[in-house]
């Protein structure tokens, strides 16, 4: 009856191996933005990523594996790298514990995966598109203003390691220590200070890079009986260095809080370009 027993829990335990975490881990960071969905956002990357870890747990239980799959088709949108690294990791290490007649709930899973998507999203999105890409850029730009060729280069190799290391170590932190280290993160106050700091840092940055790359002056002349005077230098130099750059950067900045997309932002500065050469202004 004992060597039963042992036989039986041998033959029930599921353990998910290193190949197939990696497998879920690059496929997340291959499909998580390539497969959006209109109807679902980030599903289909989702399912796509933990095709793998779902067949090794529940490969011979065609049930749960379809409830499973089932299970990961709701809707799902985080910062894709980042938060979903974390919440990938995390739903590996609580679907094992499923698997193994933990009393754990399909509920319960969805239910961790929402609440996390959106707080994750907040933090992740601000710190790499607010404030890791513009430092990374100004590196990058400036690099390439001097005439050196590595410029791009050197922005693509900075940017894939700066994802994908860090990213990496989320996802295998989130499996093997589960709901503690997500919950570590939050409640320590650190990530806070954090983000408030690499906020400056960003601000700092933009502000820097918008000062060094913007270039907008005017060639107006204004003919005042038997003096000339410069706009630029008279006018917008005296009031503030730099005025007409700035403007320009706010009224982009403005458009965007508009809702208005890239593309057209453009070519609003470019009419703005023409209308003020044709006028004489630039």
């Amino acid at each position: 009856m004992e060597r039963q027993i042992t036989d039986t829990n041998v033959q029930t335990e599921k353990k998910l191996t290193k190949t197939d975490l990696n497998k879920c881990f690059l496929l997340w960071h291959l499909l998580g933005e390539a497969t959006l969905s209109y109807e679902r956002l980030q599903t289909p990357g989702v399912l796509g990523c933990l095709g793998p870890v779902l067949k090794r747990l529940y490969g011979d239980d065609k049930e749960e594996f379809v409830n499973a799959c089932q299970r990961h088709m709701e809707f799902f949108n985080t910062a894709g790298y980042y938060g979903g690294s974390i919440i990938m990791g995390l739903v590996c290490s609580l679907e094992e514990e499923r698997a193994n007649g933990l009393p754990i709930e399909g509920e319960d899973i969805s239910a961790i995966k929402t609440g996390l998507m959106g707080p994750l999203a907040g933090v992740f999105d601000a710190l790499r598109q607010g404030t890791a890409i513009p430092i990374i850029a100004s590196i990058a730009i400036g690099m390439g203003m001097d005439g050196n060729f590595f410029g791009p280069i050197f922005y693509m190799i900075v940017t894939v390691l700066y994802v994908m290391v860090p990213c990496y170590w989320m996802f295998q932190t989130s499996y093997k220590k589960g709901k503690e280290a997500v919950n570590g993160l939050f409640a320590s106050g650190k990530l806070e200070r954090f983000m408030t700091l690499a906020t400056a840092v960003g601000a700092i940055t933009l502000g820097g890079l918008a000062a060094t790359t913007v270039t907008v002056t005017s060639s107006t002349v204004l003919h005042l009986g038997s003096s000339d005077m410069v706009l630029q230098e008279t006018i917008f130099d005296a009031i503030f260095k730099g005025l007409l750059p700035v403007g320009f950067v706010f009224l982009s900045y403005f458009l965007l809080q508009k809702k208005l997309s890239t593309s057209k932002i453009i070519l609003i500065l470019i009419a703005i370009a023409i209308v003020g050469v044709l006028i004489g202004f630039f």
